[in-house]
C-alpha cells in the first residue's frame, strides 16, 4: 500500500515532454503491450481484406528502385512484423503477376523515441540470404525478404525525405493525441476536466477541445505524409472510432478509460493517497473520432483521395481465454489499461501508486466481469487514401 506522504512526490508530465515519455508498455511482462496486443492482432486480421484492397491500388514503380513501406506507431509487439510481411508478400505477387521481377523491399518501423525498439527487433526474423529468389522466400519460413530499420519520432511531424515512401500503414495509433489541450487542465477554463481522467461523459467544451486537438494532429500527420509519399502511393489507416455523433460518448474507449479506470482514480482520492487536483491533472490523451471528424480533416488537407472510409466493428480489446473466469476478466481489464496507459500513470503518480491503481481496476473488473466483456467493444475508423 502506498503511503499518504507519497502525494508530495507526484509530478505532472508537461505536454512538451509527452512524446519523450509516452509509449506502450515495453518488455515481455504480464502487463506489457507485447503480451496484451492479441486483441489488436485479431482486429487487424479481420481487416486484411481491406488492407489488400488498398495494396491493389498502389502504383508499381521500377523494380530497379527499392519499394519502401512504413508502419507508423509500430509499438513493440509482433503485430507490426506480421503486417509488414503481409504487405511485402502481396506486393511481391503483384510485381510477378505484372511480369516484373520483384524489387528489393525496405521497411521502416516508426514510433516515439520512448518505444521499446529493442523488444521489437528481437522479434524480427533474420534476413534471407541475398541469393534467395522471391519464390523461395515465399515458400520458406522464419526469414524475411526486406531490409529493416527503426525511425524514432512523432508521426505528427516529418520523418522521411520528400517523395521517398510508397506505402504508409498505421493501425491503432492515430487516436492518441500529441498533447492534452491546455484548456483541459486549466482550472479557469470552461474546458477544465474536473473530476475526470478521460473525456467520456465530459462537458461539451472539454470534448470540443479534444476534437480540435485531434484534428490539428491529423492535419499535421497528413501534411507530413503528403511531402514524404511518392506519386501513386497509398496509406492504410486504422484508429479507434465511434458510432455516436456525440463526442462525449467515446464508445469502447470510454468504457475502457471512463468507468472502472476512472472509479479507481476516485478511490485513490477518497483514500487520501492523491488529491483531487492530482487526479484532475491527469488525462488520457485519446480521442475516438467519428467518420465526419476524420473526413473533414482529409478533405481540408486536399492532398489525398479517399478511396474508402468506414467504421469497422473490431470487438473486445480484452485478452480472455476463459470468459467464465471472473478473475481472469478483471486481470485482463487491468492489463489492457496498463499496457497502453501504464507508462503515463507511472510518470504521473509513481510506480507504487500506479500498481495500487491497477489492482483496483482489476478488482472492479472482476466484480463486473460479465458487463465488462459484453459492453467493452471497439469500433475503428478505417481509411484508405491514395496520393496522386
Amino acid at each position: 500500500m502506498a503511503r499518504r506522504g507519497d502525494i508530495n512526490n507526484i509530478v505532472v508530465v508537461p505536454n512538451m515532454k509527452l512524446e519523450r515519455v509516452f509509449s506502450m508498455k515495453g518488455g515481455n511482462g504480464e502487463a506489457s503491450y507485447a503480451n496484451n496486443s492479441q486483441a489488436q492482432a485479431r482486429h487487424a486480421r479481420s481487416m486484411l481484406h481491406l488492407l489488400k484492397e488498398t495494396l491493389e491500388g498502389v502504383q508499381l514503380t521500377s523494380p530497379q528502385v527499392p519499394f519502401t513501406v512504413v508502419d507508423l506507431g509500430c509499438s513493440c509487439g509482433s503485430n507490426t512484423i506480421f503486417t509488414i510481411e503481409t504487405i511485402i508478400k502481396h506486393m511481391s505477387k503483384r510485381y510477378e503477376a505484372a511480369g516484373y521481377e520483384a524489387p528489393e523491399f525496405s521497411a521502416f518501423f516508426s514510433d516515439l523515441p520512448s518505444n521499446d525498439f529493442n523488444t521489437l527487433f528481437q522479434l524480427l526474423p533474420p534476413l534471407a540470404d541475398p541469393g534467395v529468389s522471391m519464390e523461395e522466400y515465399l515458400a520458406a519460413k522464419g526469414h524475411r525478404s526486406y531490409f529493416a530499420a527503426a525511425v524514432p519520432g512523432s508521426f505528427h511531424k516529418r520523418l522521411f525525405p520528400s517523395r521517398s515512401i510508397n506505402l504508409f500503414h498505421s493501425a491503432f495509433s492515430l487516436h492518441w493525441l500529441s498533447q492534452i489541450p491546455d484548456s483541459v487542465v486549466d482550472k479557469k477554463s470552461t474546458a477544465y476536466n474536473k473530476g475526470r481522467v478521460f473525456i467520456h461523459g465530459a462537458n461539451e467544451d472539454t470534448t470540443n477541445a479534444y476534437k480540435k486537438q485531434f484534428q490539428t494532429d491529423l492535419s499535421g500527420f497528413l501534411r507530413s505524409r503528403a511531402q514524404e509519399m511518392m506519386s501513386g502511393g497509398s496509406m492504410f489507416l486504422v484508429c479507434l472510432g465511434r458510432t455516436s455523433v456525440d463526442p462525449t460518448d467515446q464508445g469502447g474507449a470510454g468504457l475502457l478509460f471512463g468507468t472502472h479506470f476512472q472509479d479507481s482514480w476516485n478511490d485513490l482520492v477518497l483514500e487520501g493517497l492523491i488529491t483531487s487536483e492530482q487526479r484532475d491533472s491527469f488525462n488520457i490523451p485519446v480521442y475516438a473520432p467519428s467518420i465526419q471528424d476524420f473526413k473533414e480533416v482529409v478533405e481540408a488537407n486536399g492532398s489525398f483521395t479517399i478511396d474508402k472510409l468506414e467504421v469497422f466493428k473490431g470487438g473486445s480489446p480484452l485478452v480472455v481465454n476463459q470468459p467464465d473466469d471472473e478473475s481472469e476478466v478483471g486481470r485482463a481489464l487491468a492489463n489492457s489499461c496498463r499496457s497502453v496507459a501504464g507508462v503515463l500513470v507511472d510518470a504521473h503518480i509513481g510506480e507504487e501508486l500506479s500498481k495500487e491503481l491497477f489492482l483496483k481496476v482489476e478488482h472492479k473488473g472482476t466484480i463486473h466481469a460479465k458487463e465488462v466483456l459484453e459492453q467493452t467493444q471497439f469500433f475503428h475508423i478505417v481509411a484508405s487514401l491514395s496520393f496522386a
